[in-house]
Formats: structure tokens, C-alpha cells, sequence
């Protein structure tokens, strides 16, 4: 195909190749047919799909059909950034993202992988290529960008559905210097432009603090908006799992069986790891030192095809270079970097299925022995009343000696991996004496109040990030507090207190009045220091208040953010330690002024400021101050608010507009019968024309969860749509 791309000549010619769909085989047509008939979908009037089918496979093959009816685009998408296959839609922009997934992600290797993987796995993949192929087949209207057909082995590629891959902590400027131009760090990369933190909070208590002694948890992904949807899968081999699932993927991510429950949280543990290689050049080729010892550095070719502008496609060349560490993605001070990551496919989309069948503790530790997962902590709670906090069970076994935060010395076999850590010895926490878990992106030295793990027990790599003011949030709401019901357990979830600001304004404040009688800063900011001395920290729509920490903070976040990134600290931090007095009351002036000049006042109310707003279907976001937008109370995680919207300015736009934070939310309670309530942002379709598209908005504003219909009676009366695909 490469060559048939590459000596292509006409344009038109060449679009077609690369939307028009295959017709199927008709062999290939009635199997999908077939198993179209042994499945259905069920929409409930919020337009979730409730899919059922005779085995694990067919339900896989209806998910999917649904996910692709709401949103086929962000499928593809997916999948495009999975395979490294982005440049072929969008071009050179593309190509870094790609080359950088390929060094890991080989199309030959996962069919290969594919092949060897157990039987009933194999018949997963084909299960969901089989249903997004029909989807195709059946809806001509529908044009992909690249993927017209999909193999079952690509579902290797998406195995693990968290915000952020590991693959996305290697530097695309670094990798573009080393193996392109010399390209510096962007400015997000450096910490320079506020990025709403990338994460979750999940919550479990234990039956004996809840006022009905049932166990309960929190589901709190905080994630780009749309990034995942919500449904429910069944079978008649005992699949049964509702939540979010992440576009493209066949398992439920986040969410809940009838006996179980699962929330996961991007960790801080430090388990990818650069390695700076010692690199000779010889006659016959790269060299690298390790011991006493000169290596063969590995070189490999990877070809990527590019869309240019003009339509037609081109293809771009690399010869990449790895050690036994890994790829090299970087040069530094003279050495090569190579970054160590874990890249085991089948294991992971094992674990990753798998445990969302898990009735219990032990059966979801059972599934975690793969050690398959290095992203995720995981909040745990049952119908046994058991609850628990599970770090990542991929967990490299390291010297203590080094610190693997930074590049270490790879010639040094010292600095080597040593396989992996037991669960058993792993600072998770099962069934703690204090009757609850919390985790929100923090270390796990917290994680059970008085009973979590203790540090100094544990190697330091088991963190890297240290705690954050949402961790100090939830220990205030959690701490000596029992009676706990669903609904208070939802009410904490929105709980409107900022301890970050509560911490920072007193000293902004002393700043102030520090300031001698004279100084003209004393008259401008009296107002303003005035009101966020008197505030109780607490967001609100009509708070003006908010709105000038918020935006003094932010403000702050610009200058000192790359440096509170250099140093390893979260930005609340870096400007209670290193900020001078000077350089806050200069932040203040300037969201004064700010303030007065978007908006007319510096006493501008929240609700005018912060706002949702979903124009389109696009992937990218827009907005526009001039159309309708809906306020949102709650503020940046940074700031401690458990309830997260990542808001900012646009270009165009004075308001602030959301495009992360709390996405998916759902408590459950875990009875002899599991009831649950949730919403989602905006809605469950990706379509502009349904009715689907943004009308959970309002109760996502409001934070007013709504009952999920898990069991058939629930769903009784709520019935919107009832089909098989392809119906």
C-alpha cells in the first residue's frame, strides 16, 4: 500500500483510495450479519446504550456498534494515534506524535502478538473488528479520514484507557531535535502555559461508616471532555459492566458489576524512566557502553505516510536507534536518552477486560497478577463490604540509589530494572481501620488517612509527585465522618472549599499590608484585598471573590509555573515557598486590571467568567463569546476543588471556556441490590443533531446526578430506542 501511495498521481484518484470503504465479502457480510442478530441496544432516554448479547464476544461487537453510532470520528481518531497513524489525516503537524508512537507501537509485532494471544481474546478482537467494520458497511455515509477497515489485532495498539498515555511523557521537541531539526521545548511543555492537571479523584467507604452499611465509591475521572462514553454491556456468559469506556475501546474503564466497582486515577508513581547511554561511533556502526562492556545499538527504519496539503500523500523516513533500555528519544549533555516504558499489549487488554468481571477483592487481584497496568491507581469497593487502594501493578524493581525522576546513568548495570515488584509489596491499602480510601492523583501516603503506607517503608520511586490540594481537600471531608449515603457522599464530590486559596491568601494578604502607608499599591488593591481577606474559599456562581483568586492565581501559574515545573513542584506550592511578596501584589494588579478590562468591573461574578459551551462535533474545541454558553461554579483542580473544570481563555474569547476536568461521574452504592447515579459532560452523542449532544449540561453544572438504569426493571418506562445493529 506504501508504494501504491507513494507513486500515486491523481488526487482525486488517491482521496478515493483513502475514504471509500472495501465492499465486504459476502461471507464475511453474513458472519456480521449473524452476529448482529445475537445482540441488542437498548437506548434509555439519556441515549446510553444498555447492550446485550449471547456471549462476552457479541456484546463486544455491540458496544463498539454503539460507540461508533455517537461518535465514529473519535474512534478513528483514537486508533490513529494508537497506530501512529495521525499524519495520514492531518498531515505534518502529525508526523512527531507519530514516529514517537511507532517506536514502540510495530503494525508486525501486534499481529503477531495478535496470533499467540489465548483463543478467547482473539475471538474479543475480531468481536470488535467484526462491529465497527459492519457499522461501516451499514452507514455509507460515513467517510472515515484512513481507518476504512479495521483488524482485530489493532485493538492491541489501545489496550489501556487513561488520559495520557506513558508513551506521551517523551518530548516531542526533544525527539524532533534528535531526529529532525533542532526544535526547544514548547511552552507547555516547560510548564509555562496553565494545563488543567490530567487525572481523577476516587473516593470508597467502607459499610461500617454509611448509614445503610453498605459500601460506597466514587467515580471521578477528570479527563479532556468527550474523551469517553458511558454504557453498559451484558451477556449471557456473566458479563455484566456499566460505566465509561474510552472511544475505540470494548471494556468499561470506570465503572461497576453487580458486585463490584472500579475507579482508577492517573498515579504518581515513577515507572517510565530515561536511561543517558553512552554512545561511540564506529566503523560498523553506534556502540553504547554498558559495564565494560560496547553494545550494538540497534537501528530500525520506520516509514510513515503523510497527507500533504494539496491532498495527495507522501511518506517520511526515520532510521530510529534503541539500547536493550529502549528507544532513544532525546540527546543531552552528549548522551544518548533512552526511555524504558511498559509496553506488554496482550496482558494489558487482558487485565484491562478481565477485570471488570471481578466479583470481588480477591477475583480483581487475581486479574491484576498480570502486572499489566503502570498507569492507574485503583479505588476498589464490593458488595462484601471490602474497599481498597491498589497502586499500579507494574512496578519495576529499581536501586534505591538512583533517581529515576531524571535521566540515570545507563552504562551503570546498577541502574538497570530487575523485574517487577510483588503486589504484596506494593503501599496499597485493603480494608484500612480509618473505613475509607481516597486517591486524587496524590501520593499513596495518604490514601487512608492514619493507616496509609508510610514512606519511609517503601523505595522513593514510589512517588514522584508528592500530595496536591485536592488530597488535603478530601482528608478534611473524610476525616472522623461517618453516616455517609450516597447523597453526601455526591455532595462531598462537589464540595465547594479551595484549600489552595486558603493557604496562599493570607500571605497575599500580608503582603499587602506590609506595604508602607505611601505606596500606591495600598489605595489600588484595598478593595480587592478586603474582599479575599473576608472570603470563606469557597466557589460559587455569584462569588466575585473566586473570580479574582482564580485569576491572580492563574496569573501566577503563567510566571512561575515552568520554574514550580523544574523544580518538581505543584504550582500551589511553588508560590507558598518561593513567590516574594513583591510578585504576588504585582499578580493581583494584573487580574485587577484584567478583570476590569474583559468584563467592565473587576467585580465580576463567576458565572459571568467561567462557562461550557460544545459548538460543533469537532475534536479540536472552539468558542465564541457570542453564543449561547452555560456557567459552571466549580474551578481548576489546581486549587483543591475535587470537582474539576479546567477553564481558560481562547483566542477570541474574554470568558473562560472548559475543556477538561470532570467528564464521567458516578457514586455507587454497593447493597445486596447496586444502585448507582451519574452524569456526563455535555451528552452521550458526538452529533450536533441529537438530542443527545448537550443535554446532561445542566445537571453536569449543578452537580445533579442522575439514576442510572443498571437493572432491566430500572430501564422499564425509559426506553427510547430498542434495535439490533443494522437495524
Amino acid at each position: 500500500m506504501a508504494m501504491i501511495l507513494r507513486h500515486a498521481r491523481t488526487p482525486v484518484i488517491l482521496l478515493a483510495m483513502l475514504t471509500t470503504a472495501p465492499s465486504a465479502p459476502p461471507t464475511e457480510r453474513a458472519r456480521w450479519e449473524a452476529q448482529a442478530a445475537r445482540v441488542t441496544i437498548t437506548r434509555d432516554d439519556r441515549g446510553i446504550p444498555h447492550v446485550r448479547g449471547r456471549s462476552d464476544a457479541d456484546a463486544v461487537f455491540g458496544l463498539i456498534y454503539a460507540q461508533a453510532e455517537d461518535d465514529f470520528a473519535r474512534i478513528e481518531a483514537n486508533y490513529l494515534t494508537a497506530l501512529g497513524r495521525s499524519a495520514e489525516a492531518d498531515g505534518e503537524d502529525a508526523v512527531w506524535a507519530d514516529l514517537r508512537q511507532r517506536l514502540f507501537v510495530d503494525p508486525a509485532e501486534l499481529q503477531r502478538d495478535y496470533a499467540a494471544s489465548p483463543a478467547w481474546l482473539r475471538t474479543l478482537m475480531q468481536a470488535w473488528a467484526d462491529g465497527l467494520n459492519y457499522y461501516l458497511a451499514t452507514h455509507p455515509q460515513v467517510k472515515p479520514r484512513v481507518l476504512t477497515r479495521f483488524e482485530p489485532w489493532m485493538a492491541l495498539s489501545f489496550t489501556e484507557g487513561s488520559i495520557g498515555g506513558d508513551i506521551e511523557r517523551i518530548s516531542l521537541s526533544d525527539l524532533k531535535t534528535f531526529y529532525g531539526t533542532p526544535t526547544p521545548p514548547s511552552p507547555e511543555e516547560l510548564g509555562m502555559v496553565p494545563r488543567e492537571p490530567a487525572g481523577s479523584n476516587g473516593i470508597a467507604i467502607a459499610p461500617r461508616l454509611t448509614a445503610n452499611g453498605h459500601a460506597l465509591l466514587l467515580i471521578n475521572p477528570h479527563t479532556s471532555f468527550y474523551f469517553r462514553s458511558e454504557a453498559q454491556m451484558t451477556s449471557d456468559q456473566g458479563l455484566n459492566a456499566y460505566g465509561a469506556s474510552t472511544w475505540g475501546q470494548f471494556f468499561i474503564y470506570q465503572g461497576f458489576n453487580p458486585s463490584a466497582g472500579w475507579m482508577h486515577t492517573s498515579s504518581t508513581v515513577d515507572n517510565v524512566d530515561d536511561f543517558a547511554e553512552r554512545v561511540v561511533r564506529g566503523d560498523t556502526g553506534y556502540r553504547y557502553r554498558y559495564g565494560k562492556a560496547l553494545r550494538p545499538v540497534t537501528t530500525k527504519v520506520v516509514t510513515l505516510r503523510v497527507r500533504n496539503a494539496d491532498g495527495t500523500s507522501g511518506t517520511r523516513r526515520f532510521t530510529t536507534y534503541r539500547t536493550h533500555h529502549g528507544p532513544i528519544v532525546a540527546s543531552k549533555a552528549g548522551r544518548w536518552i533512552a526511555t524504558a516504558l511498559m509496553w506488554k499489549p496482550v496482558p494489558a487488554l487482558e487485565q484491562s477486560y478481565l477485570r471488570t468481571k471481578a466479583i470481588d477483592l480477591a477475583g480483581y487481584m487475581a486479574v491484576a497478577q498480570r502486572k499489566a497496568n503502570s498507569s492507574n491507581d485503583t479505588l476498589f469497593a464490593d458488595t462484601k463490604g471490602e474497599i481498597a487502594f491498589l497502586m499500579p501493578q507494574f512496578m519495576p524493581v529499581r536501586s534505591d540509589r538512583f533517581d529515576y525522576t531524571r535521566p540515570v546513568d545507563g552504562s551503570d548495570p546498577a541502574s538497570d530494572w530487575r523485574g517487577l515488584h510483588g503486589l504484596a509489596t506494593l503501599p496499597s491499602v485493603a480494608n484500612p481501620r480509618t473505613g475509607w480510601v481516597h486517591n486524587t492523583n496524590d501520593w499513596p501516603w495518604s490514601a487512608a488517612g492514619p493507616d496509609s503506607p508510610r514512606a519511609a517503608d517503601y523505595p522513593r520511586y514510589m512517588d514522584q509527585v508528592g500530595g496536591n490540594a485536592r488530597g488535603v481537600h478530601a482528608d478534611l471531608l473524610l476525616t472522623g465522618k461517618r453516616g455517609w449515603t450516597a447523597e453526601t457522599l455526591r455532595a462531598a464530590a462537589y464540595d465547594s472549599y479551595l484549600p489552595a486559596f486558603a493557604r496562599l491568601l493570607p500571605g497575599l494578604v500580608a503582603s499587602w499590608r506590609a506595604l508602607p502607608a505611601s505606596d500606591p499599591r495600598r489605595a489600588k488593591l484595598a478593595a480587592p484585598i478586603a474582599l479575599l481577606d473576608r472570603w470563606d474559599h469557597r466557589w460559587g456562581y455569584g462569588s466575585v471573590a473566586t473570580s479574582l483568586a482564580v485569576f491572580w492565581g492563574d496569573q501566577l501559574w503563567r510566571e512561575v509555573g515552568g520554574f514550580a515545573q523544574a523544580e518538581r513542584m505543584n504550582v500551589p506550592d511553588y508560590i507558598a515557598t518561593r513567590v516574594t511578596p513583591e510578585a504576588k501584589l504585582a499578580a493581583l494588579s494584573v487580574a485587577v486590571d484584567q478583570l476590569a478590562r474583559d468584563f467592565g468591573d473587576w467585580r465580576t461574578p463567576w458565572q459571568a467568567i467561567n462557562r461550557f459551551q460544545r459548538l460543533d462535533d469537532a475534536i479540536q474545541p472552539h468558542f465564541d463569546d457570542a453564543r449561547t454558553s452555560t456557567p459552571i461554579p466549580f474551578t481548576s483542580a489546581q486549587w483543591g476543588s475535587l470537582a474539576s473544570f479546567g477553564a481558560k481563555r481562547w483566542p477570541g474569547t474574554k470568558r473562560y471556556y472548559g475543556t477538561s476536568g470532570n467528564s464521567f461521574v458516578a457514586v455507587v452504592e454497593f447493597g445486596p441490590r447496586v444502585k448507582a447515579t451519574a452524569v456526563m459532560v455535555g451528552g452521550q452523542s458526538g452529533d450536533p443533531a441529537s438530542p443527545h449532544f448537550a443535554d446532561q449540561t445542566a445537571r453536569y453544572a449543578g452537580g445533579a446526578l442522575r439514576p442510572v438504569y443498571f437493572h432491566p426493571d430500572e430501564l422499564e418506562g425509559h426506553v427510547a430506542r430498542h434495535y439490533r445493529p443494522g437495524g
